[in-house]
């Protein structure tokens, strides 16, 4: 069927799509089949409910200190250079209109200062004169969060250089990005009413409310030599004592030490092996420094070697998620195509977001074709950095995708809710526009024939679909997640247990990072959610890797070894908690680079597609 088709369809209204960033599961008082998986009450869900809330409220205010903190080191680190105080006072209006937040900024050089923009009250004020007393001492700052009298929420920070000069940043910072995760997460975790009457008739459903409910049951050789990246091998003259090693330890932020006789082995959490081997020359008597060389068969090595790691600001203290799933050995092998496009149906995303320059295609707005499918909930934004934010840019956050492109696709209203056509029609434009995967972050308990139709159009011009399964804890199949043409993820927390949250099931076919994911948002800021929405782009972007490495394979091809090289976690093989396991960057690109399409592979596929129309028939 083509698309002008899809139009005299477009008549019918139908049940409403919601998102889910984070939902809520419940489990009942039996024993669960898995031991990742615990039990629990109606008030122990909602109590993890709410310590998910806190943990993301807590997280998203440390993720904004922490980058305006940088942002204050890096204004200082150039401002050497400035010159002039106009200048200074240039790069200082810079840095504030790339960061909307920033309410007030003085940079503070002895008795002289550059200063911009406005306090907000007498309490700001106060604050803002014990920072510079404490920055002119050449200390850190920074204030309890405290309310203005218009309502908003600030925090004030002080950063001296470091050199103990008298210089420094100070910042009153806008920290309403908190309240927005709070209203937003109190939503998404159903820990209030959602969505709210009024938009659309709502039909409650049991996992929309706190009660309790009934849980069912290599890298080649070639001709080089390879080493370690964070390791080097010395052989001292003389013997170490536990202070001398203790004073190296900390030098070089030691991560494990190994020893034969009075040669070492050093690994670093943080230098390379470049600057390891300069120190300890210059710095000690030894008969050799040495990188930690690795003697490899004629074969491909799982090995740190092709590691990769980002200098993004928020990766290394914030980023658990894609290290969890071998990112960074995978971006060794692809870090995508801009020929390969994504598609994020959602609720729009910031187009000037900073992390997210040179991503972002047009896209389209379903909901107002008169407006840009600009991001008024934060929602999509968010889904957006996790897929495709900037790498290696020294900025913010790192997503999993280095090169594909982001195609925006507005079908989701200011509420964070949308119909079934702005859904089906989403999925209708992202195909005809060239969308090879498209993410849905979004979900309801209600089959739609006319959502379905929509999906097997996309599915029948070769798209992989990806969607999250939900946030209720229920075993509910969850759509578009539970049609067959669909990829349906859950969440996993960075202990890779199940997410308190995620739904599971039958349907189900790998699981994903979910629990307090950072990435970008609205106002060119970073927060953390979680929810299943978060889990699903980490494998919509995979799956834009798996194409760019290999366009020749077909969406089932993709889905087939997203599955395959996924890690198994709870009972052995599939489960309903996490399918068939965790995502692994890494395999499934190796996989990819090296799978031809051939008749062994069409008899599991096959079975699967069976299975999943028998389980929706059965269900119906």
């Amino acid at each position: 069927m083509n698309a002008k088709k899809w139009i005299g369809l477009c008549a019918i209204i139908a049940l409403v799509a919601i998102v889910v960033p984070g939902t809520r599961y419940i489990f009942n008082d039996r024993k669960a089949p898995d031991s990742n998986v615990r039990n629990f009450s109606a008030e122990q869900e909602k109590t993890l409910k709410v310590k998910t809330l806190n943990k993301d409220m807590d997280a998203t205010s440390l993720l904004c200190t922490t980058e305006c903190s940088k942002e204050f080191h890096k204004l200082m680190n150039n401002g050497a250079k400035a010159g002039t105080f106009k200048a200074q006072s240039d790069k200082v209006a810079h840095m504030m209109g790339m960061h909307k937040h920033m309410a007030y900024i003085s940079w503070i050089n002895g008795n002289r200062s550059v200063d911009r923009g406005a306090l907000p009250d007498k309490t700001a004020a106060r604050y803002v004169a014990d920072a510079k007393a404490k920055v002119k001492a050449g200390q850190s700052y920074q204030s309890r969060p405290f309310m203005s009298e218009t309502g908003s929420r600030y925090v004030v920070l002080g950063v001296p250089s470091g050199k103990k000069n008298g210089i420094g940043v100070v910042g009153v910072i806008n920290q309403d990005i908190v309240m927005q995760v709070e209203r937003h997460q109190k939503r998404n975790l159903r820990l209030v009413p959602y969505p709210a009457e009024g938009n659309y008739r709502i039909e409650s459903v049991e996992p929309n409310s706190n009660r309790e409910t009934t849980v069912h049951d290599g890298e080649d050789n070639g001709n080089a030599s390879h080493y370690h990246v964070k390791d080097v091998v010395v052989h001292f003259q003389d013997k170490l004592t536990a202070n001398q090693l203790e004073q190296i330890k900390q030098k070089i932020n030691a991560q494990n030490i190994q020893r034969i006789g009075d040669t070492y082995v050093f690994r670093s959490k943080d230098m390379d092996a470049d600057k390891m081997v300069h120190y300890f020359q210059k710095s000690w008597k030894t008969e050799y420094v040495e990188p930690h060389y690795l003697y490899l068969t004629n074969d491909k090595a799982d090995d740190d070697a092709d590691i990769i790691k980002p200098n993004d600001a928020l990766y290394s203290q914030y980023q658990w998620n894609l290290p969890s799933i071998e990112t960074e050995k995978g971006w060794g092998l692809s870090k995508g195509n801009d020929k390969v496009i994504v598609a994020i149906l959602d609720t729009g995303v910031q187009a000037d977001h900073p992390d997210l320059k040179g991503k972002l295609m047009d896209g389209t707005n379903i909901v107002d074709s008169n407006a840009a499918p600009n991001d008024d909930v934060g929602h999509g934004t968010h889904v957006a950095g996790i897929i495709g934010a900037s790498v290696n840019n020294g900025e913010g956050v790192a997503g999993i995708s280095w090169y594909n492109k982001l195609l925006p696709v507005k079908v989701l209203d200011s509420s964070g809710a949308g119909s079934t056509y702005s859904v089906a029609q989403g999925i209708i434009w992202a195909t005809d526009h060239g969308a090879k995967v498209i993410n849905m972050s979004l979900g309801n308990y209600a089959q739609a024939e006319f959502l379905h139709d929509a999906i097997k159009y996309a599915y029948e011009h070769d798209v992989v679909l990806v969607a999250a399964s939900g946030n209720d804890n229920t075993d509910r199949p969850g759509y578009p997640a539970a049609y067959p043409e669909v990829f349906a993820v859950a969440a996993t927390d960075s202990s890779n247990n199940k997410a308190s949250f995620s739904n599971y099931g039958d349907y189900i076919d790998v699981a994903a990072p979910g629990d307090s994911i950072a990435s970008t948002y609205p106002g060119g800021q970073y927060a953390a959610l979680s929810g299943t929405s978060m889990a699903s782009p980490h494998v919509a972007a995979l799956a834009g890797l798996i194409r760019s490495i290999n366009p020749d394979l077909n969406n089932e091809e993709v889905m087939e070894i997203m599955r395959k090289s996924a890690i198994d976690l709870g009972n052995k093989g599939k489960d309903n908690y996490f399918g068939y396991g965790l995502i692994d960057v890494d395999k499934a690109l190796k996989a990819a680079s090296n799978y031809t399409s051939a008749l062994q592979n069409f008899p599991g596929q096959t079975e699967r597609r069976l299975e999943a129309i028998s389980r929706k028939y059965n269900a119906g």
